[in-house]
């Protein structure tokens, strides 16, 4: 497909720029590496999420990053695949299955730290964006491996490079990357609709004493 003429996916369009524009109202307004400065703003926190129900932190703690290179690597991601997975989808069925995927995300995350003896702040898109490479994922492999620009050897290496930075590197929500993952795969398998493939008209055969 002609990327000038794909459809625009102007879901993934809002919700980068939601990103990006809280990032710089939190940067704005004090510092987005402050850890407390940031838990006053929305990020996740067990103890108070389940304590004093502060159930809002496991939406707006998807649209908080912590430093430049937090969001910069996010957005990069969400911006080159989530055109791809709005455009399969379509933009309505995109927002939801985004937001299922982070919250999806959050609450597994949640739950895994509340059995930890370490509970951090956390904040971040991953959740969702792994939601994303999951669903694409899916909808690739039962596209013959291939969608788009996308086949799913780039997709299994991209998953594969992810994780494995995620589980060697500190201060990574894993859980909630693995949880993204397999709620994109489980979704994309409900929502999305692989588009019939058009029957080509039968030509009658013409013989040359017909003409």
């Amino acid at each position: 497909m002609d990327w000038r003429n794909r459809k625009k996916a102007w879901v993934n369009s809002i919700l980068i720029a939601l990103n990006i524009l809280y990032f710089l109202y939190l940067e704005i307004t004090g510092s987005s590496e402050d850890t407390l400065f940031m838990l006053h703003h929305g990020a996740m926190y067990p103890p108070l999420i389940v304590e004093e129900k502060e159930y809002y932190r496991l939406l707006t703690s998807m649209f908080m990053h912590f430093g430049i290179h937090h969001i910069t690597n996010n957005m990069m991601f969400l911006f080159i695949l989530g055109d791809n997975m709005e455009r399969a989808l379509g933009s309505i069925k995109y927002m939801l299955f985004y937001l299922m995927c982070g919250l999806g995300a959050n609450v597994i995350s949640l739950i895994a730290e509340l059995d930890s003896s370490v509970q951090a702040v956390g904040a971040g898109a991953s959740g969702a964006i792994f939601g994303v490479i999951g669903g694409l994922l899916y909808v690739v492999t039962i596209n013959r491996g291939q969608l788009e620009d996308l086949n799913t050897r780039q997709l299994a290496i991209i998953i594969i490079f992810s994780l494995g930075f995620g589980f060697t590197s500190t201060g990574v929500d894993n859980m909630a990357h693995v949880a993204g993952l397999i709620i994109g795969i489980i979704l994309a398998a409900v929502l999305y609709q692989k588009p019939s493939v058009p029957s080509r008209p039968v030509r009658e055969r013409e013989y040359w004493w017909d003409r």
